[in-house]
């Protein structure tokens, strides 16, 4: 009998998930910003719309900003009804997405449990689980025993600093493989004819009479139809270079990985009082991450000290950790609003679309987001799932304020 070669029964793997083109001179929509959500908007712009005359212009490598530098957790289970309809959209959209790309995401609905220390916390969790049950999303209360039996390695002790009360937790939540979710991205907008465009960067945005009709980059003018913002942090450069502010501040966030471990941790642990959450990576490597950097700026590095406080809040939760060695660490930067929520829709300037503030929050709103930008930008007005996210709240006072549900980097 012929031996059987390993991996001969599986389909070559191309040399590129997606071409490499020279921009044309105009395109129906430009999008500004390689990462998930632009890369989700070309997608449903294609998929939903029939919108495939596309560019995405990413200034560096494809979905090498915050994409690549994010902790990849996702989960649904914000307070306000508005929060929780655009984020419970995206997670449904994650349960079918590997199946709709034909690509493995590697989505992990492994639970996110987030802990409370105080009685304080215990009230406001208790409302947010009733609030989650009200809108439809999964969300149980767990007592400092079940929270141990949903994560063995979970310090319930009461003589800490901050004791564990108990806990929320939502099992539909879990974590995906951030750069595959952007290759599958990238090679179905591509196959619907989207040019992906790298190492492009926008440094002007042509208008005339109150509309955009283009913009310059690194590889000269684009004419274009549309032009949707989509770089996070750098979102408020782009939007000086229109001629209008945002409400938007710009920090470092950082994250570490551990040596590769064996399987020790089942779920997703969170923290606000100790500002520390841990996961363990499909490979074994712990991550974990905490709280912005405090200053604004623009570097994708942080503070030592930040990390060295998430690594004494890590231990307090998890002894377990003791020896285990970091392997490495990174930064993104996040853009932060007023009320810790996004902006998404209209911009003072005709056929230009924001997408922005989303903060510590952006990888699990990625399919969502990119839906309902999609639509925003196809029909010239809101999804109802992120009109309440329009830009004129900030003067009408309508906010959606998630500072209790984003106070912990995640």
């Amino acid at each position: 009998m012929t031996p059987r070669t390993p991996g001969a029964d599986l389909p070559e793997h191309p040399d590129q998930l997606w071409r490499t083109p020279e921009p044309k001179r105009s395109y129906d929509v430009v999008i500004v910003g390689g990462g998930g959500h632009g890369l989700a908007t070309a997608h449903y712009l294609a998929k939903n719309h029939g919108i495939t005359n596309v560019a995405v212009l990413e200034k560096g490598w494809l979905a090498g900003g915050n994409m690549a530098r994010n902790t990849t957790i996702i989960r649904s289970n914000y307070l306000w009804d508005e929060s929780a309809g655009i984020y419970e959209h995206a997670l449904k959209l994650w349960e079918g997405m590997a199946d709709e790309l034909d690509y493995p995401i590697l989505f992990s609905q492994r639970g996110v449990l987030n802990l409370a220390h105080s009685l304080q916390d215990v009230r406001e969790s208790v409302r947010r689980v009733e609030a989650n049950r009200l809108n439809g999303v999964d969300a149980e209360w767990l007592d400092p025993d079940q929270v141990k039996d949903a994560c063995p390695i979970v310090n319930i002790s009461p003589d800490v600093r901050y004791p564990v009360m108990g806990g929320t937790y939502q099992p539909r939540a879990g974590i995906a493989k951030h750069d595959h979710v952007a290759w599958g991205l990238a090679r179905s907008a591509d196959a619907a004819g989207v040019d992906i465009i790298q190492n492009c960067e926008v440094t002007g945005i042509d208008i005339q009479g109150g509309r955009v009709v283009g913009v310059q980059t690194t590889l000269g003018p684009i004419a274009a139809g549309k032009v949707a913002l989509c770089s996070a942090g750098h979102t408020s450069v782009l939007a000086a270079m229109a001629g209008f502010e945002l409400p938007l501040q710009s920090h470092p966030l950082q994250a570490l990985v551990s040596e590769l471990l064996e399987p020790v941790h089942p779920t997703v642990v969170m923290s606000n009082a100790v500002h520390v959450y841990v996961s363990q990576a499909h490979k074994g490597e712990l991550v974990m991450g905490a709280g912005i950097d405090s200053y604004n700026a623009y570097t994708q590095r942080g503070a030592f000290h930040i990390i060295e406080h998430q690594m004494s809040a890590a231990l307090e939760l998890f002894p377990v950790f003791a020896r285990a060695h970091v392997l490495r660490t990174w930064g993104g930067i996040v853009d932060v609003s007023p009320d810790a929520s996004p902006i998404i829709g209209l911009t003072p300037v005709d056929n230009l679309y924001l997408n922005c503030g989303w903060g510590t929050g952006g990888f699990k709103a990625t399919p969502g987001v990119g839906w309902v930008y999609a639509h925003t930008i196809a029909h010239d007005t809101p999804h109802p799932l992120n009109a309440p996210f329009s830009l004129d709240r900030f003067t009408t006072g309508a906010l959606v304020d998630e500072h209790g549900a984003a106070a912990v980097a995640h």
